[in-house]
């Protein structure tokens, strides 16, 4: 394929933020999880049907966003995946959504061995304590450990993740 007929962009997969669910990735996770997206499937909805396949990851990393902090107080970082497609007559409206931004928002499909308490440290279910809920000044969230697998990631209208999406860039590099 020529540079011309393929369509490249790059989404912040998932980060180290406590997200609506109240789980969060740790650093070790997301480096975990960057081999696991290369050749991962972008598609709708989590929608898992070879139809809707949309674009697929070629490469990964971990970005490191210097000088910034989580809400629990540690280094941001985030999975950063590098995609393609293939440009075709059929998807000429959905390149122009993203660049549009429009279709912006992403979430990923994955599995992971562990979902730990942040409170207690027993697996997640196993305690009595609920995510999202503050005991005393720390917030419960499960961490989620050792991931097992990586599924696909999808265009949402609305992730888990707030800041997961399609990312841009502004001015000159």
């Amino acid at each position: 394929l020529t540079a011309a007929e393929v369509y490249l962009f790059a989404v912040r997969l998932c980060d180290n933020e406590v997200d609506r669910d109240g789980e969060q990735f740790p650093q070790a996770t997301l480096e975990q999880l960057a081999e696991l997206f290369v050749g991962k499937s972008g598609i709708f909805d989590h929608r898992w049907s070879a139809g809707g396949q949309t674009a697929r990851i070629y490469r990964t990393e971990v970005v490191r966003e210097e000088g910034i902090r989580t809400a629990l107080g540690e280094p941001a970082c985030y999975l950063k995946g590098y995609a393609y497609m293939v440009r075709t007559q059929g998807n000429q409206d959905l390149i122009a959504e993203i660049e549009g931004g429009i279709k912006r928002e992403v979430s990923v499909g994955c599995s992971v061995a562990r979902r730990v308490c942040s409170i207690c440290g027993a697996e997640g279910g196993t305690c009595q304590h609920t995510p999202g809920q503050r005991y005393g000044e720390q917030l419960c969230y499960l961490e989620l450990r050792d991931p097992t697998d990586a599924y696909e990631w999808s265009f949402v209208a609305v992730p888990a993740q707030r800041k997961a999406g399609v990312l841009k860039r502004y001015g000159h590099e």
